[in-house]
């Protein structure tokens, strides 16, 4: 089997596993990764966040988005501006306009791009290395790669995303941070480029 096509088939399991999953363990699971993010986030620094709109079985964060935005923080939502691009972002607040991005995910509507200095990424797989497994695209490797200065690089998802047999790419950069419920997985300093 070719790394694109174990790539394949370990996305698909891992997607299947996460939407097998029962609603309220999701929402337990979600509870746990957002207690995490309080934990590893300084809002007295008043930070830009990106975070992303729950799509085919992600951890909602939403509840703690809100919550986050509400203790002084920006909070950017990501939208795909072309393919085997970075990605942007937008600013997202409590009841902006939204519209419908790729996939039909919300976006906000409108408002100038800003960066982020924290960025949530969602996850469909993981290694030990904290490699992140995604839907194929390399949208937020390319956007991670692009992003001067300090930034911190959280991968949330399920504890069943943990996979073995993963190859990078060499342009696939490790999260800083893996959140998948409980304590937080570190396979490098925190901020560490």
């Amino acid at each position: 089997m070719t790394q694109a096509e174990w790539r394949r088939a370990e996305r698909q399991a891992k997607i299947a596993a996460r939407l097998a999953t029962s609603a309220d363990e999701r929402a337990e699971i979600a509870a746990r990764v957002a207690a995490g993010l309080d934990a590893l986030i300084d809002f007295s620094a008043k930070p830009t966040i990106s975070l992303y709109w729950p799509f085919r079985g992600e951890l909602d964060l939403r509840r703690w988005m809100a919550d986050a935005h509400g203790r002084g923080a920006t909070i950017a939502l990501p939208l795909v501006v072309a393919k085997a691009q970075p990605l942007a972002f937008r600013r997202w607040f409590p009841g902006c306009a939204m519209t419908r991005g790729i996939w039909n995910i919300p976006i906000p509507e409108n408002g100038p791009e800003i960066t982020p200095n924290v960025i949530v990424a969602p996850l469909v797989g993981y290694d030990e290395r904290n490699y992140r497994l995604g839907y194929g695209g390399g949208f937020f490797d390319r956007t991670i790669a692009g992003i001067a200065g300090t930034r911190l690089v959280i991968g949330v998802g399920h504890p069943s995303a943990k996979t073995d047999g993963f190859v990078p790419h060499e342009h696939d950069i490790p999260m800083d941070v893996i959140l998948v419920g409980g304590a937080p997985v570190y396979a490098a300093e925190p901020g560490a480029q």
